[in-house]
């Protein structure tokens, strides 16, 4: 079965570089939910930021969440340059990184909004302490860190052009949805073509692999991928829970680790209920 699963992911990427095919190829290859979760978001990464090609991390959620409101790391400027002073919570794979991108706030705007920008930071860099957190229940793989910056020294090429949430933060949660569930979708088919799944189990799970495919090449800030995208994952945890009678044909250490992992499809679906309610409503609809 393992010419049929290269065949499959090589057939269904084209063997192409882009960072959604490279996420699908990663998940096939994934030894579990969790190996897989870190390929479509490193490939994520990528997407967002082009070019990118090492290991990296966002930094941007904090004590009271990620919304722009709520950030308080400060960039401030100086005689000799900036400075970045501020705590990150749940950066993700940051004990490996060799990049973290940073959401540091540099004032408000006059209607009292955070001005956010985006620092590209040098984890090595003297002022940056990253220490890893307790591992969650389920993907212990997954290794989040809590990251602290004291007066770390930024030159204004390290500070990203734009926006700092337009552009990278407000996307990327977008992005990363696609990317990491494409990867989960690889993974589902390496484990039904090593396990004799059904042929049409394979079938559903390219078609939604097809799917999140042009989702990837979809503007990630326009309602109308927001809907589809919404639409896809509901057809996607349709689909896993017919796959269930599946996972008896697997061995024993594999249908474990599903179940264990397996609640990290529902993490941040709060966060998606809420885009889905602002594209209805961005477009007039319920």
């Amino acid at each position: 079965m393992d010419n049929l699963l290269e065949g499959i992911l090589a057939g269904a990427t084209a063997a192409s570089g882009a960072p959604i095919d490279v996420a699908f190829r990663g998940g096939g290859g994934a030894g579990g939910v969790g190996s897989a979760f870190l390929a479509g978001y490193h490939a994520a990464l990528r997407a967002l930021f082009p070019g990118l090609d090492r290991p990296a991390t966002m930094c941007a959620t904090e004590a009271e969440g990620a919304h722009p409101r709520s950030i308080q790391t400060r960039l401030s400027a100086g005689d000799r340059g900036f400075r970045l002073n501020g705590q990150k919570r749940w950066a993700t794979g940051a004990t490996r990184a060799e990049a973290l991108f940073v959401f540091a706030s540099e004032g408000t705007d006059d209607a009292g909004r955070n001005r956010l920008r985006c620092v590209r930071v040098d984890p090595r860099a003297p002022g940056v302490r990253i220490e890893a957190m307790p591992a969650p229940s389920f993907t212990p793989e997954i290794v989040h860190a809590v990251v602290t910056l004291d007066d770390v020294a930024v030159s204004a090429e390290m500070i990203l052009p734009g926006d700092g949430y337009t552009r990278y933060l407000k996307p990327f949660r977008t992005v990363e949805d696609i990317h990491v569930m494409t990867a989960l979708l690889g993974y589902l088919t390496g484990v039904a073509c090593r396990c004799r799944w059904p042929a049409s189990a394979l079938e559903d799970l390219l078609a939604l692999a097809s799917a999140m495919r042009g989702l990837a090449a979809a503007d990630p800030l326009s309602a109308h991928t927001h809907l589809a995208l919404a639409g896809t994952l509901r057809w996607m945890a349709q689909q896993v829970d017919s796959f269930e009678p599946h996972w008896s044909l697997t061995d024993e250490a594999t249908r474990a680790g599903w179940q264990r992992d397996r609640p990290l499809l529902q993490v941040a679906q709060r966060v998606r209920d809420q885009r889905l309610a602002a594209a209805w409503k961005a477009l007039g609809g319920a």
